[in-house]
């Protein structure tokens, strides 16, 4: 194992982890050469299970023992000068900086799923983790994003999703179009005047599901919910109006990832 001890964080080794940002790391110009930063050793083992390339480890001395020997350097410090990196406390001792995966093409996801998670707008990098977390644990196949969301591989975001966003495919959406050319029906989450319990029994018989959840300020604009073929809301009590997005995707996911009836899962 290549370790390399490090007394500050000026080094231009350590750019990834304590100078760049979210859009730095990404390189859009260079996608191939995009990186993004994950934490956690449970987050960061099943990344590599999934064949997510590292580039470079970054961990207190007393965790050495328990990074993988992947072939790639190490970095190291004193607890002391590690705190002076903003957040790294939330990393529970490990910190990986890694090769951003390609993302596969649209009609490539949805050639191989039956149920999809669609998220249009949601920019909270915990929302957009916990809607995978939820998607992957409760019968969706693949999620899409629109462009307008948060990157599922911001730190933050991969570290709540628990690693899921490694598990599922998942990639972004430019049209919903291309939802309806590959045969799905288009189900919207929101409360207006169309909306139809979730429990409807119409949608239980719906084969290829698409399920659309938008931003908790907003919701999904109008035109969404006039391409959509049907728009679901989640029955509320007690005077709430809504839950939070990701709570919202649990439920939905739960019921409408059911197949219909003599269908195996």
């Amino acid at each position: 194992m290549d370790i390399v001890k490090f007394e500050n964080l000026d080094d231009e080794a350590l750019a990834p982890y304590v100078r760049l940002t979210e859009r730095q790391l990404q390189d859009r110009l260079h996608p191939s050469e995009g990186l993004f930063v994950c934490e956690s050793l449970k987050v960061i083992s099943i990344a590599l299970r999934q064949g997510v390339v590292p580039v470079s480890f970054l961990c207190e001395e007393k965790f050495l023992p328990q990074v993988p020997d992947c072939g790639v350097p190490v970095y190291t410090a004193e607890r002391a000068v590690l705190k002076q990196l903003t957040g790294y406390e939330l990393s529970r001792g490990v910190l990986c900086a890694m090769r951003r995966p390609a993302l596969p093409p649209v009609d490539e996801v949805l050639a191989r799923a039956r149920r999809v998670a669609v998220i249009d707008g949601v920019v909270n990098s915990e929302n957009i983790g916990a809607i995978f977390r939820a998607a992957a644990s409760l019968g969706m196949d693949a999620v899409l994003l629109t462009r307008t969301c948060c990157d599922p591989l911001n730190r933050r975001a991969c570290r709540v999703s628990m690693g899921t966003v490694f598990q599922l495919p998942w990639t972004f959406l430019d049209s919903y179009r291309q939802l309806k050319d590959n045969g799905f029906c288009v189900v919207a989450l929101a409360l207006n005047d169309r909306s139809v319990p979730m429990d409807a029994p119409l949608l239980k018989e719906i084969d290829k599901k698409a399920v659309v959840l938008g931003t908790e300020g907003d919701g999904l604009s109008d035109d969404v919910l006039r391409m959509a073929d049907y728009v679901a809301r989640i029955p509320m009590q007690r005077g709430v109006d809504s839950l939070n997005v990701a709570a919202a995707a649990a439920v939905a996911f739960w019921e409408l990832g059911k197949p219909p009836a003599g269908q195996a899962l």
